[in-house]
């Protein structure tokens, strides 16, 4: 083992770190871990035969200044967290610890954008081009992304939602320009790998937690514009597992419209949450007789289940655009009575 902190590799510091903490936090932390990351550590740990106290002592400290950096970038962005830091581990110390945690952790451009109220950041940048408006929300948390979405005028929503969708990679060069517009603090502090954002997940993510209304007009305007892309985002928009949004009344509604031996196929490959919602609105009698369909079945192939599951999710989606059933989301529809 080296004699000083500074001359361990990032896996040598992790296998004292652990070391110090003890078998039963170290087990926790596992848990967090990816399996040849853990297999890694392991053989660390276990090639690790002794540690001075110094050495103990001064990983464990820049383990507690990383995390507290961390911290402090969580609550007010990079700047806020280089400020607290200086004042207290000083200048010097402060900047390496920041230098550590942006080369190691990848800290997200626009933090400080995340910790904007949504109302505010929409007067901030509805004049702003479509394709910036777009990066900008591809940042932010699908809730607050829904909510200045929802707020675009109705012929910029389809547009900003299809460029989230085809977004791919962006450059640091253009990420910095925006952010420089935004907040200057952030500028000079950018990760320079290129940085993976948008695509059709987080497009999906955003439109459910949108009002049934602008999901609607974007989806139909997309349809036209772009078909397959308008079908991808469809089929991902409601997965099967989402059934557990719909109240007891509506499930019914679905039930009603789907045949026992899709149901018994579709179940078959689902959780036991979903499971107990669907037969909790059964009779007792076809309960039964779907389980034991469940349970004669054996061996199914994944597909499928996949596409009975499929098969029910269009009777759902088929069900709310004729308006009987009602999805519970995140967007606010307004109550039915």
């Amino acid at each position: 083992m080296a004699s000083d902190n500074s001359e361990l590799s990032g896996i040598q510091k992790a296998a004292v770190l652990l070391i110090s903490l003890g078998p039963e936090m170290s087990s926790t932390v596992f848990k967090h871990l990816k399996e040849e990351e853990i297999e890694d550590l392991t053989l660390e740990i276990a090639n690790t035969r002794s540690i001075s106290p110094q050495i103990k002592e001064d990983v464990i400290n820049e383990f507690y200044e990383i995390c507290l950096a961390q911290q402090y970038i969580a609550e007010g962005g990079i700047g806020y967290a280089k400020e607290l830091l200086e004042k207290a581990l000083g200048v010097e110390k402060a900047l390496d610890v920041i230098g550590k945690l942006t080369a190691s952790l990848q800290v997200k451009p626009f933090e400080f954008v995340r910790k904007t109220d949504p109302s505010q950041l929409l007067s901030f940048i509805q004049d702003e081009h479509p394709q910036t408006i777009a990066l900008i929300l591809s940042y932010l948390s699908s809730t607050q992304a829904a909510l200045i979405i929802s707020a675009l005028p109705q012929d910029e929503q389809a547009d900003v939602a299809k460029r989230i969708a085809t977004m791919d990679r962006t450059s640091p060069d253009v990420i910095q320009e925006v952010e420089r517009v935004l907040e200057s603090k952030l500028a000079n502090l950018v990760n320079q790998d290129y940085t993976q954002i948008g695509g059709v997940d987080q497009v999906v993510e955003i439109l459910n937690s949108t009002d049934r209304g602008t999901e609607k007009h974007i989806m139909e305007i997309l349809s036209i514009e772009d078909p397959e892309l308008a079908d991808e985002i469809r089929k991902k928009m409601f997965v099967f597992e989402d059934i557990l949004l719909l109240d007891d009344r509506s499930i019914q509604r679905v039930l009603r419209d789907v045949e026992n031996s899709e149901l018994s196929l579709a179940l078959k490959g689902s959780n036991t949450e979903v499971q107990d919602k669907i037969f909790h609105n059964l009779s007792s009698r076809l309960a039964d007789m779907i389980k034991e369909d469940m349970e004669f079945m054996g061996p199914v192939r994944m597909k499928d289940v996949e596409d009975a599951q499929q098969k029910i999710v269009n009777v759902i989606r088929k069900l709310e655009d004729a308006g009987e059933i009602v999805i519970s989301r995140g967007g606010g529809d307004e109550i039915i009575i």
